[in-house]
């Protein structure tokens, strides 16, 4: 399916219906086409995908906080 950009505009919501029917949707400027509607992808998350990224805390992050600390958090 074509589409003129002032058709896209008035119908994007039936022409994005129609690419997830399945159907090649092209946006033409002047009879050319411009641009491609296509079915975004939700990125797939991986469980430890991070792991090499990142360096693992310090010790001192699960140390108990000091007294003066909790003073400072108002417990």
């Amino acid at each position: 399916m074509m589409a003129s950009v002032h058709e896209a505009k008035t119908n994007l919501s039936k022409l994005i219906d129609a690419v997830e029917r399945g159907e090649r949707v092209v946006i033409t400027r002047h009879g050319i086409p411009a641009a491609e509607l296509v079915i975004a992808r939700k990125a797939q998350v991986r469980i430890g995908g991070l792991k090499s990224r990142l360096a693992p805390p310090p010790d001192s992050f699960t140390a108990p906080l000091s007294e003066e600390e909790l003073r400072d958090w108002g417990a």
